[in-house]
């Protein structure tokens, strides 16, 4: 008899009880920012030039190495609601009738993918150059890695048994970095060409290495991480627990672990580029906080009507992500307002930006309304 997945992972609320509208805005909310929403607030200091604007502007960017901003919550925030939504659409796969073993071609499929889109969207497979070809590059395929690591832990280990997977990835990743010798640099080099994780990327993907400071295969372990405390508030979420301890839970976590990831930046730094394990933990504390705020005021209080406009962006996350490589917004978006620009003068470039998020936040509301969802 095929073996089923113990209880505790799956049966503690009905799935179709009530879905958690909070989760598709928080989607929605961070997609915002990659296909539009940067830009728009980028541009307001052109217009205002205030030290206010000027900080803004200065959060939409990344950091050089170590530290942290705004713009660098973007990506683990995509992972971490990949592993907030598993618990839920696993659980209905299984209340419909799938086995595990159905569940487990999906998951690879998935995986497939992700991995082709990425290449996509980053990796000029289009060009069809193989001197241009970059194999790893991309947010999806990281997605792809932490992906399968959380499906895999999901579907076969209880949550103890996650737990520790996740621990030991965190402490693997941190004694692989700081212990193991670069040839020509030594261990526990962390700077941007001398860390183990740059090196093996280099070593391995050798011309189809991206040539950029971020690195891919090693860094899947805690790409995987990053996926697991997603699905550890996922499956948080979907206990019987009132709301108010739920709310609670989520904010303690990630004070929690914001606490715990500054402690272990003093000797392991915060470095988005490798994705380091303080990073995993200070930037996945902030996802559980933003999750928990979001959970409280949408699902909680009710509060919902305006977080509509990102419920409509999250309901085709993947499709808008890719459709701006593929559809040229800025061009219709310069097109409909360039006749303007003559008397627009500081606020050309904030219309401009807004126009071509408008247009696309239009189709995606006519896919919307249509219940056209494009899904992998």
């Amino acid at each position: 008899m095929e073996p089923q997945i113990q209880a505790p992972e799956v049966i503690e609320v009905d799935p179709a009880a009530r879905r958690v509208l909070s989760i598709d805005a928080l989607r929605g909310f961070d997609m915002f920012w990659i296909v539009g929403g940067g830009a728009i607030f980028t541009s307001l200091h052109a217009i205002f030039q205030h030290p206010s604007t000027e900080w803004i502007k200065t959060q939409l960017t990344h950091v050089q190495w170590e530290g942290f901003r705004f713009e660098d919550l973007i990506m683990p925030l995509f992972l971490f609601i990949v592993g907030v939504v598993m618990p839920f659409s696993f659980s209905r796969r299984l209340v419909r009738g799938d086995s595990k073993a159905k569940l487990h071609l999906h998951v690879l499929l998935r995986v497939l993918v992700l991995w082709v889109l990425g290449m996509i969207k980053q990796g000029h497979l289009l060009e069809f150059d193989p001197e241009t070809l970059r194999i790893y590059s991309n947010t999806l395929q990281a997605i792809a890695a932490g992906y399968l690591i959380g499906a895999l832990l999901l579907l076969n280990l209880p949550l103890i048994g996650q737990v520790l997977v996740w621990l030991f990835l965190l402490a693997g990743y941190w004694a692989l970095l700081m212990f193991v010798p670069v040839p020509g640099h030594g261990a526990g080099v962390l700077t941007e060409q001398g860390n183990l994780a740059i090196y093996i990327d280099k070593l391995i993907l050798g011309r189809f290495q991206d040539g950029t400071i971020y690195t891919w295969i090693l860094s899947s372990m805690t790409f995987g991480t990053t996926v697991i405390m997603g699905i550890f508030a996922g499956k948080w979420l979907r206990t019987t627990r009132s709301d108010g301890v739920k709310v609670f839970g989520l904010l303690l976590a990630g004070v929690t672990c914001i606490g715990l990831g500054l402690g272990w930046n003093e000797v392991f730094p915060i470095i988005k580029h490798i994705w380091t394990s303080s990073f995993v933990l200070f930037s996945g504390g902030i996802c559980l906080v933003v999750l928990g705020l979001f959970y409280l005021v949408i699902d909680v209080w009710g509060l919902q009507k305006w977080s509509y406009p990102f419920v409509v962006l999250g309901a085709n996350a993947i499709f808008v992500y890719m459709s701006t490589s593929l559809i040229n917004y800025r061009w219709t978006a310069d097109k409909l307002v360039g006749g303007l620009d003559r008397w627009m003068g500081s606020w050309t470039e904030f219309i401009h930006v807004t126009v071509s998020f408008g247009l696309i936040w239009l189709l995606l509301f006519w896919m919307y309304r249509k219940r056209t969802f494009i899904k992998i």
